[in-house]
C-alpha cells in the first residue's frame, strides 16, 4: 500500500467515513474537507496519522500533508469517495436535520473570523493562489536567466532570449490573469474580468489624454485591475437583471464593457494609482527610515499572518513593488519567518527523544528549507506553543539583516533557499547569510528558551 493511500485511509477512518464528506478540495499543502457532521472528526487521531503534519479547524477541516503529497492524497480520497475535487455531495433527507445543525456550527466558527479585513484578505488570496504555480515556474526561470546574465552570459544569444521570454511572460500579462480570477471569485464572467486587466495595461493608453495628462499604461497596477474586474461583476449582474434573455448574450457584456471601460479610465486608474504609489513608496520609506528595526518587526510578526492563512493577501503588494521599482524589498524580509521556523525545528530535533515528533520534523525540514513553512508551522512549532515565539525571534534577526543589506527580489512565489536566484543587484550572498542568521538564532532561542521535553508528551 502506498504512503498516500495509507494517509487517505487514515483520514477517512478518523473523519467518520467517506459518507461524512460533503466537499473535497486541496491547496498547495493541505487537504481541505467540508464535513456533513463535524463532530465525527477525531482531531487528535488525525494528527497521529503518519504523514500528517498538522490539522487546522477553520471554515473547512484542513489536513496538512505537504506539497506534492497533497495532490496524490486528494486523488485517492476522490477515488474512494466518488467525489470529484471541488464537487459537493448532496444531503439525504435523514441527514437534513443534522446538516442544519452542522451548518449552524460551521457558521459559528465562521463568525469568529468574519471580520472585514480577514474576509478581504481571503478574497485576495483566492484570486492569487491559483496563479502561484505559474509565478513560481516563471520566477525561477527568470531568476536563473538573470543570474546567468549577471555572470557574464551574453543576453543576445537565442537561448538566453528564449529563457527571458519564458520567465517574463506571466508578469507581462499578469493583469489579464488577475482580472479573470477576480471576476470568477466574485461570481462574474471571467473573460470580462480579463478585459478589465487589458484596459489598464494596454499600451494604447499612452495616446489618450484625460484631465489634461496622458494616461500611463499599468498605473494603479493590480489594485486597479482587481477593482475594475470586481466592478465588471457588479455592473454585469445589474444589467442582466433587466435584460431580456433573447438579447442578453449581446447587450449585457456590451453595456458592461462600455460602462466599466469609461469608469476605469476616468476614475479607477487615477484612484488606484494613488493607492498603489502610497503603498509601494510608503513601504520603501518605512524600510529606509526604520532600517533594521522595520526589518525585524516585519519578519517577526509575519508568522502569525501565515498561521491564519492570510499571507497570500500580500501578493499584490509584492507584485506592485516589482511593477513600480523592478523588485520587492519586502519579500526577502518576510522569507526570514520560514527560516526562523527551520532553526526552531532543528533545535527541537536536537533536544527531543520523541520519535513521532522527530519524524514530523524530518518530513517538514526539506520543504522548510525551500520556503514552504506550513508543515513545520502546523506540525511542530504552533502545537508546541513556545517554539512558535522563539521561531519569530529568529526570523526577526534575519529580517533585520536583510533590511540592513537592502536585499530585494525580482520575482515572487518562492521563499527560503529557492528565492536566492531571484535576488537582485548580485546580493545573493547577503540574502543567504540572512537565512543562515535566521536558522541560527531560531535554533539558539528555541534550544535555550523555547523547548522542554515535556512539551512533546502529547505527541505519540
Amino acid at each position: 500500500m502506498s504512503k498516500e493511500k495509507q494517509i487517505a485511509d487514515g483520514i477517512l477512518k478518523h473523519i467518520g467515513g467517506k459518507g461524512n464528506i460533503r466537499k473535497l478540495t486541496h491547496c498547495m499543502t493541505r487537504v481541505r474537507l467540508e464535513l456533513k457532521n463535524d463532530d465525527l472528526a477525531d482531531i487528535s487521531e488525525l494528527k497521529k496519522i503518519n504523514g500528517v503534519m498538522g490539522v487546522i479547524e477553520d471554515d473547512t477541516l484542513q489536513i496538512v500533508v505537504g506539497p506534492g503529497t497533497v495532490n496524490k492524497v486528494t486523488a485517492v480520497l476522490s477515488t474512494e469517495t466518488g467525489l470529484a475535487i471541488g464537487e459537493e455531495a448532496a444531503l439525504t433527507e435523514d441527514e437534513l436535520t443534522f446538516s442544519e445543525k452542522a451548518e449552524m456550527d460551521r457558521a459559528n466558527r465562521k463568525q469568529k473570523n468574519n471580520t472585514p479585513i480577514k474576509n478581504f484578505l481571503r478574497r485576495i488570496a483566492n484570486i492569487f493562489i491559483p496563479l502561484i504555480p505559474g509565478l513560481v515556474a516563471s520566477g525561477v526561470i527568470n531568476g536563473a536567466a538573470n543570474f546567468a546574465k549577471n555572470a557574464g552570459v551574453n543576453p543576445e544569444t537565442t537561448l538566453m532570449q528564449i529563457l527571458l521570454l519564458l520567465g517574463s511572460g506571466v508578469f507581462a500579462y499578469l493583469g489579464i490573469l488577475v482580472g479573470w480570477n477576480t471576476a470568477k471569485e466574485f461570481g462574474g464572467t471571467p473573460v470580462l474580468g480579463a478585459i478589465a486587466g487589458m484596459f489598464l495595461f494596454n499600451p494604447m493608453l499612452a495616446d489618450i489624454t484625460i484631465y489634461g495628462q496622458a494616461l500611463t499604461p499599468g498605473r494603479g497596477g493590480l489594485f486597479g485591475v482587481i477593482f475594475a474586474a470586481w466592478l465588471m461583476t457588479v455592473v454585469e449582474k445589474q444589467v442582466r437583471k433587466v435584460m431580456p434573455n433573447a438579447i442578453d448574450i449581446i447587450f449585457t457584456p456590451l453595456i458592461t464593457i462600455l460602462v466599466v471601460g469609461f469608469v476605469s479610465l476616468y476614475a479607477v486608474q487615477p484612484i488606484a494609482g494613488i493607492l498603489s504609489d502610497g503603498i509601494t513608496i510608503g513601504l520603501n520609506r518605512i524600510l529606509d527610515i526604520g532600517g533594521f528595526i522595520s526589518g525585524a518587526l516585519l519578519a517577526g510578526f509575519f508568522l502569525p499572518l501565515v498561521m491564519v492563512g492570510l499571507h497570500h493577501g500580500l501578493t499584490p503588494i509584492h507584485l506592485e513593488m516589482i511593477n513600480s521599482f523592478g523588485s520587492t524589498a519586502l519579500l526577502p524580509i518576510l522569507a526570514m519567518a520560514g527560516a526562523g521556523q527551520v532553526g526552531a525545528a532543528l533545535a527541537i530535533y536536537a533536544k527531543t527523544k520523541n520519535k513521532q515528533l522527530r519524524n514530523i520534523i524530518k518530513g517538514g525540514l526539506p520543504v522548510g528549507f525551500l520556503g514552504i513553512g506550513e508543515p513545520l508551522l502546523y506540525g511542530v512549532t504552533l502545537p508546541l506553543g513556545r517554539p512558535f515565539v522563539t521561531a519569530c525571534f529568529g526570523a526577526a534577526v534575519g529580517g533585520a539583516f536583510q533590511a540592513i543589506m537592502k536585499t530585494a527580489a525580482a520575482g515572487i512565489g518562492v521563499s527560503g533557499i529557492s528565492l536566492t536566484p531571484l535576488i537582485v543587484d548580485n546580493k545573493y550572498l547577503y540574502y543567504f547569510l540572512g537565512l543562515v542568521l535566521a536558522y541560527l538564532f531560531g535554533f539558539i532561542f528555541t534550544y535555550l528558551f523555547g523547548f522542554k521535553e515535556e512539551m512533546a508528551d502529547n505527541i505519540s
